[in-house]
């Protein structure tokens, strides 16, 4: 009955039960539009002020939880990015397993490599580098390690060396993603400090420059290499050979200026490129006349670079190694040994040559400046496993952008240092 009534006052009454209604719908439409106002205010810095004042509020009990409540949060790091570097590792018959050690002795996630034994070595040996390469869980995970399978030929004094280093270089550039410095290195090298030293001290290098030992005053080579002429059979013979030489000999070159110098180089990869690709004449010239110059290693890279007006002020002079010569330089360097592990390290040098396979030194060199394990890759801030009881510590992988520098790092700083100093640099570019 009650709810008849009800109805029935409405229907005499509809005006009266419509008043009822406008005063609270009118009180909640102003709120809504003063909520939507507030939330449409921005802070100077573009953050809407309801965000702003739960930041602030957060940020403030944040905060009551230390003690030293004027903590402050270190500002956003201005830091260089580490640079990413190419290697090649080479080798030859007999050199399988030094190269192996070699490689764990370099690697680094973010690092490109190209191994290759050449033909000389047995099909055995040259499986059990690829089945290392292929089968090791870290390698296999970042497949940043490429062994060239079809093997080349290289003739130790002769441009076959140089093809096989253009050969990798032109893989790295195809396959390699992005990379700052071309290493070439042998199965005989061996580093001193650890990746994570060279990443973070090369962060702060110019990544045009170019490390190359080189000097136009040739002497006596001009004698016993520019003017006799060789054929390296590794050009077109199936079976290794030494070079032979030809009755005739050819003046110096006037097209181009000769340089000499180291065969071990850390190379930008402008220039890298420019050897390969070649947009002017200018490598593939310099290539042709190397190909008859003995120990064109020692040559064409330093010919092609100081002959090329884009690239001639690139130049570092040094070769970053530790090699022990006689005096006068006879055609092989000393052997190392652990007698020679404080000059080594004095020298400030990323890189040492040469070593017999499995020197004593060479495990002091992994205990005391590199800190990595017999048969195990070498440990960086990338690597946040525990080491305890032998264990590989890299066989957990944390951040590979992590860094973890050594004492080798303020060594290696101090030889960059030096020869990018105004006594070393300008004076001794391609002269």
């Amino acid at each position: 009955m009650k709810k008849m009534k009800n109805y029935y006052l409405q229907l005499k009454h509809p005006q009266t039960m419509e008043r009822k209604w406008i005063f609270p719908l009118a009180i909640g439409s102003i709120a809504f539009l003063f909520i939507l106002f507030l939330t449409s205010l921005t802070s100077p810095d573009g953050m809407p002020l309801f965000q702003l004042r739960r930041y602030y509020s957060s940020s403030s009990a944040a905060a009551s939880i230390f003690i030293e409540s004027k903590l402050k949060p270190l500002p956003i790091s201005d830091l260089p990015p580490p640079p990413r570097f190419a290697y090649l590792i080479s080798g030859s018959a007999g050199d399988g397993a030094m190269l192996r050690r070699t490689l764990q002795a370099l690697y680094h996630p973010n690092n490109q490599y190209v191994v290759h034994l050449d033909a000389e070595s047995s099909a055995d040996e040259r499986a059990d580098l690829y089945n290392y390469v292929t089968n090791h869980t870290i390698l296999r995970r970042f497949k940043n390690v490429r062994m060239i399978t079809k093997a080349n030929l290289v003739t130790y004094r002769g441009p076959t060396m140089v093809a096989n280093t253009l050969h990798a270089a032109a893989i790295l550039l195809k396959e390699g993603g992005e990379w700052d410095w071309f290493i070439n290195l042998s199965a005989s090298d061996y580093p001193l400090v650890t990746q994570d030293d060279l990443l973070h001290t090369f962060s702060y290098v110019p990544r045009d420059l170019n490390f190359i030992d080189h000097t136009s005053n040739i002497g006596w080579k001009e004698f016993q290499r520019a003017k006799p002429i060789i054929i390296d059979p590794g050009l077109y013979m199936e079976k290794k050979t030494d070079v032979f030489w030809i009755t005739q000999r050819r003046s110096v070159p006037t097209a181009f200026k000769l340089f000499t110098g180291s065969a071990w180089m850390a190379l930008s990869r402008p220039f890298i490129d420019y050897c390969i690709w070649g947009w002017e004449n200018l490598p593939r010239t310099v290539l042709m006349y190397y190909a008859n110059f003995i120990s064109s290693p020692e040559g064409y890279f330093h010919t092609v670079i100081c002959n090329a007006q884009e690239f001639r002020n690139t130049t570092v002079n040094g070769d970053l190694h530790f090699i022990s010569w006689d005096n006068p330089p006879k055609q092989h360097p000393h052997y190392l040994t652990v007698n020679d592990m404080q000059r080594m390290v004095d020298s400030n040098a990323p890189f040492a040559r040469k070593f017999h396979h499995d020197d004593p030194v060479l495990d002091k060199i992994d205990a005391e400046l590199l800190f990595r394990g017999r048969d195990m890759l070498l440990p960086g801030g990338w690597c946040i496993g525990s080491n305890e009881n032998g264990t590989d510590p890299c066989s957990v992988v944390g951040n590979t952008t992590v860094l973890r520098p050594t004492a080798g790092a303020k060594r290696l700083e101090n030889l960059v240092s030096f020869l990018l100093s105004d006594d070393n640099f300008r004076p001794r570019q391609c002269k």
